[in-house]
Order: structure tokens, then sequence, then C-alpha cells
């Protein structure tokens, strides 16, 4: 869904590995990428990665800042759990004209445009959601520290838990579980990383455990059945009915479907289009100088 309208308009997906902006402007689309923005865990951060996106499109589009900043911006951003990060942000950001969510609706609306079905958004963080007759439900997405299930930061902090449970004599070591010792040296390595170490950080493992998985090793096997475990609870818990589309979305999300059931596998389906897909339509709803967050 490449998102283009006649009007100049504002979309900015934030994650907690990267963000992605984009700008529809004089019948043209122009996209950048930066830094992560996760308005809870990393706020300055997520502000500097704002404030140099936004930057970033007015350079692309060859228009000045104070032009940009006139056009309705939605931002859909992970870690805005509350109106007062929403509202802080807002005011932050030299934008007339914004409306500033979490990253779930968003999603959701790149990702079934305007029919019902499922969604499930996994990449660093998670979230899981259904719409039935134009009502949404969303559940999940509360953060690394009390959600997100399923998501790679969930199976990275697992796997280096599961490496503590083979020193323990717990579990048995797999080429996985030694490959991540010699990394960090000595389990006093891997518990110096956790005490510090960001959504992201824990993230960075989610590819090694799915190519490790993808080979039979048993603890990334474990790893994936339990993530694919919490997908399928979520989407019952939603109500997901045989014959529902399933949205995958995130990088990690495609990669449970070997581990799902095979009912909920079979309805598996592209999206319609991406979560910054989504703040693009968010956007155009935006009245100039009208709705802000």
């Amino acid at each position: 869904m490449a998102h283009v309208s006649d009007s100049s308009i504002i979309g900015v997906d934030g994650g907690g590995t990267t963000c992605r902006f984009a700008l529809v402007h004089g019948g043209r689309r122009y996209d950048v990428q930066r830094r992560a923005a996760n308005a809870t865990t990393d706020p300055v951060g997520a502000l500097a990665a704002l404030q140099e996106g936004l930057s970033a499109l007015a350079q692309a589009a060859n228009i000045p800042m104070t032009e940009l900043e006139t056009f309705p911006a939605f931002l859909g951003l992970a870690g805005v759990v509350d109106d007062t990060i929403a509202r802080d942000l807002a005011q932050a950001l030299p934008l007339q004209t914004v409306r500033i969510e979490d990253d779930r609706r968003s999603a959701m609306v790149g990702a079934l445009g305007t029919s019902d079905g499922c969604v499930i958004g996994i990449g660093t963080g998670s979230f899981f959601g259904r719409r039935v007759d134009a009502r949404d439900r969303i559940i999940g997405g509360w953060g690394f520290i009390l959600g997100d299930a399923a998501s790679g930061a969930d199976l990275g902090r697992h796997l280096l838990r599961c490496v503590l449970e083979v020193h323990d004599g717990l579990r048995d070591a797999t080429a996985l579980t030694d490959h991540m010792l010699a990394k960090f040296g000595s389990v006093a390595g891997v518990v110096a990383f956790a005490t510090s170490a960001k959504p992201g950080d824990f993230a960075g493992f989610a590819p090694q455990i799915v190519a490790a998985a993808q080979e039979g090793d048993k603890v990334a096997c474990h790893l994936m059945n339990q993530g694919a475990q919490n997908v399928s609870d979520a989407l019952r818990d939603l109500g997901w009915q045989q014959g529902e589309r399933i949205c995958a979305l995130g990088g990690l999300a495609p990669h449970y479907a070997p581990y799902l059931p095979a009912d909920i596998a079979a309805h598996l389906a592209e999206p319609a289009g991406t979560a910054l897909d989504g703040t693009l339509i968010l956007a155009a709803q935006l009245t100039p100088m009208g709705e802000t967050a």
C-alpha cells in the first residue's frame, strides 16, 4: 500500500529498533529511517530521533522545516502508554497539527485497511488485535517488562535465562546456548549484559534463535514453540474464529508460522500495508490546526 495523497501529510512509525518516517507532498512520497523511538524506555532518545527524522523528511522533499511543520502528522510510537506521554511529546515537537498514540492502532489500520480480521504484531515488542464490524480490540503491547509476549525482546531474554539454567544443571546445553555463553565469556557476563540491556538489545538475538530452531536446536525450538503458544492464546482470547484472516506484522511474526496450530497457521495472510502506511491514513483524517495529542 504505497499511500499517495493530494494533501501534504506526515506519518511516523516508531518502534523499539527503528523509527520510520513518511511524507506525502506534491503527489510524491518520501521515506526515511532513524534509530529507535520508545517513548517510555528512552524518552530523550525518542524525541531526538523524531526531530532528526522530521528534519530528514524536509531535506528529502527539499522544503523548509517551517513548511513541513504545517502538515498534519500522525505518530504511532512504542511506549506511549497514556495521554500525558503523548501530550509532552507533542508539545516538544514543532508540528502544528499532530496526533500521537501508541503504535498499535496504526499497525492495524495499515494491515487491515477497512476490512475485518486479526493482527499479530511481533517485532522487538508485540501486540495482538481483532476487528469485527469495524470495531477494534487490541491486547498486549505493554512493554518489555510487563508484556510483549512472543516478541523478539521476550525471546532474547528467555534465551539468556536458558543459558543460566544450563549452568545450573536444569537443562541440557545446545549449540545455541554454548554459542551465547562463549559470546559473553561467563555467566557473570550474561548477567552484566542483562542488567543494562534495552529491549532492542535482547531482540538482537531473535534472528539467531529463529535460525537455530530451523536447524533443530532444542532450546531454540522450545523458545519458538513457547512464543507460538503465546500467539495462539492471544488470538483465542480475542475470539478469533475460523475464516478470519490473520495478518502477520513485524519482522518476527512470519517466523512463527511453522510452530502455530494448523487451524491458525492456515489463516495467516499478507497485510494490506505497513504500520507506516497506517499512520498516513490516520494523518489524512486530521484537520489542520485541529486535533492534537
